[in-house]
């Protein structure tokens, strides 16, 4: 059987793709080391955002009801970095922008080394950085 290896890509569909370029720019470019290009598909424009394990792309909305996080669709995004230490770097590095993260902080009802920071976009899509956590080693280890 076939496994899945990642996820290469994720769309996401913005109501106003320069103002959500800038905030995507400020997180995924300046703090999280993502890399950048745009390209025009049928004649859309997209702003792709990419590292070495997966590609984030904003594309305009055709429509703009809001972002619902507990309609049917996406919730939350979570990204996982290495540590603890990384999670509480990125919290003050997004509150420094302006950027009404949460404080990094231990979240034992998910997990008992689950630490996380959370914020939205400008379209509140809600975005969540966590930490590498031993369950998710030892699953990645032992599988």
């Amino acid at each position: 059987m076939p496994e899945v290896i990642g996820i290469d890509h994720i769309y996401i569909t913005v109501s106003d793709l320069r103002r959500s370029e800038a905030f995507y720019d400020r997180v995924f470019v300046g703090i999280l080391g993502f890399r950048k290009n745009e390209l025009t598909l049928g004649s859309d424009p997209h702003i792709q955002y990419f590292n070495r394990h997966f590609g984030y792309v904003l594309r305009p909305a055709r429509a703009s009801p809001g972002h619902d996080s507990y309609a049917p669709g996406l919730h939350h995004f979570c990204l996982r970095v290495d540590s603890v230490s990384e999670v509480v770097e990125i919290a003050e590095s997004l509150r420094r922008l302006g950027i009404a993260a949460s404080e990094a902080a231990l979240h034992a009802e998910y997990a008992p080394d689950y630490w996380a920071t959370f914020f939205s976009d400008p379209d509140g899509i809600r975005l969540e950085v966590t930490n590498y956590r031993q369950e998710r080693r030892d699953r990645h280890d032992n599988w």
